[in-house]
């Protein structure tokens, strides 16, 4: 039972990231590359962002929300934006459009978020002789990371590569690449200042990627409309 609660976990964890490849041009353009490419430039940025954490964050001995603490984890959080920069306009791709290009990366950046951050509590969790709900949850909650990512993605294509875009909606390109670079910090304040449990934190983050899902891809569209 206990293995099978943990196969459970992990498919709900990861499964989506392959169905989501196979499922959409990606597979047919064998942009496979392009998505290991953006996972290793992850890695190399959440080792940036660790040696940023230890050297400028203090070890707080209460789990109580601190707003100069978040504050600098919201910048140092930013470090992903330059790595995601990286990815999308340093590397090389094969002759890839650009909508599949930040859908690549966006998936790449997402399923090494989930196997560095989710791996191993699953492995030793998930398999234990209690059954519980965390892991299912720590499984959704990485869906909606897939979500954010790969809108992240996207509005950082629309920022960095597409020259010819609305004047009018460059504010909004912005502003929702902004929300959703400090998605983390946002749900750390609802779990740690107003006092969230973790499934409420996960709905939330389930909703929130949807709208800001369904806010990139009219925002993609708008700017793939030819001017007039």
């Amino acid at each position: 039972m206990t293995v099978f609660h943990f196969f459970n976990c992990a498919i709900l964890t990861f499964g989506p990231h392959a169905v989501y490849y196979s499922a959409t041009p990606l597979s047919e353009y064998d942009t496979l590359g392009t998505s290991i490419k953006a996972a290793v430039v992850y890695l190399a940025t959440a080792l940036v962002k660790l040696i940023c954490l230890a050297t400028f964050l203090k070890v707080s001995e209460s789990d109580s929300f601190d707003p100069y603490q978040e504050f600098l984890k919201a910048l140092i959080g930013f470090i992903d934006v330059a790595g995601l920069y990286f990815a999308l306009t340093q590397l090389t791709h094969r002759n890839i459009s650009q909508n599949h290009k930040f859908q690549a990366v966006g998936l790449g950046w997402a399923f090494a978020d989930s196997v560095l951050h989710r791996l191993a509590p699953l492995w030793v969790g998930a398999r234990g002789l209690e059954f519980t709900w965390d892991y299912i949850l720590q499984g959704l909650e990485a869906n909606a990371n897939l979500v954010l990512s790969i809108s992240l993605a996207a509005l950082g294509s629309l920022m960095w590569l597409r020259k010819n875009k609305p004047k009018t909606l460059i504010p909004i390109i912005y502003l929702s690449a902004m929300i959703v670079a400090t998605m983390p910090s946002i749900t750390s304040y609802l779990r740690r200042g107003l006092g969230w449990h973790f499934p409420k934190v996960v709905g939330f983050e389930l909703f929130t990627s949807l709208v800001m899902a369904f806010i990139s891809w009219q925002l993609f569209a708008a700017c793939q409309r030819p001017s007039v």
